[in-house]
């Protein structure tokens, strides 16, 4: 049974028809009224519901396409994907955030080695020369759908970390239990185009949008302790934070 969202359309706004539908489908995606797999009316309908065009309509649709929150399937019709990972930005593991919003996210390592850290690594961590870190790749999803390329470098004089730990549980969860307590980090997040590689192992197309983050964890000793870069599927995730006026 395809669902019949009930959409508001003012047609004295200055914003485009086409984009108040793509507005209303997100925020009953985000707001979870539109579950992932619900599936939607065909654009004649629909445009014939709302008193629309089926070029506004289509225009619409092939935007919700486009931005990954709706598929087209043979046979099937239009589809929602899923609903949007919202992190909120604080000090905390991606691992973390998902269990305890109930997901069930899972983890597999790419790669996995123990070995003399490089100049960046050693900068980044505070180490001397001749020091070693463990250095992991990983691939974290959720739902069985790939959600971020996760790519880390961690002190090796707190607590050893092994492939099966990492697979099994956040890095974080992992470190605390080494008895480390974090206290700030440095983080920078930004936009990137995928390439094949990365395109590759999250399923995404070549040259789709990523949020990318780059962050430096420091414990209450005052330990830089891991360093990582990360990129997420930018249909799939964002961060949200709160400002306040200074």
């Amino acid at each position: 049974m395809a669902n019949q969202l009930e959409l508001s359309i003012d047609r004295s706004s200055p914003v485009p028809l086409y984009h108040q539908v793509v507005q209303g489908v997100e925020a009953a995606i985000h707001s979870g009224a539109l579950a992932p797999g619900s599936r939607l009316e065909n654009e004649i309908q629909w445009a014939a519901r709302l008193n629309l065009s089926r070029p506004t309509m289509r225009k619409a649709l092939d935007e919700l396409v486009r931005s990954g929150l709706l598929v087209r399937k043979r046979g099937v019709g239009t589809q929602v994907v899923s609903s949007q990972v919202r992190r909120p930005l604080e000090l905390s593991s991606l691992f973390d955030d998902l269990s305890n919003s109930g997901g069930k996210p899972t983890s597999e390592v790419l790669s996995f080695n123990y070995a003399a850290a490089d100049e960046a690594t050693r900068e980044a961590l505070h180490l001397p020369a001749g020091a070693t870190v463990y250095h992991f790749t990983r691939l974290r999803k959720m739902g069985g759908k790939p959600l971020a390329l996760m790519e880390n470098w961690v002190r090796d004089d707190i607590t050893a970390i092994s492939e099966e730990l990492l697979a099994g549980q956040g890095l974080y969860r992992i470190l605390r239990e080494g008895g480390v307590n974090f206290r700030l980090a440095t983080q920078r997040i930004g936009a990137m185009v995928a390439n094949d590689y990365q395109a590759g192992l999250l399923e995404a197309a070549p040259g789709s949008a990523l949020v990318t983050m780059e962050r430096t964890a420091v414990d209450d000793k005052g330990r830089n302790v891991e360093t990582g870069r990360h990129v997420y599927r930018a249909d799939s995730y964002s961060f949200e934070m709160t400002l306040v006026q200074r």
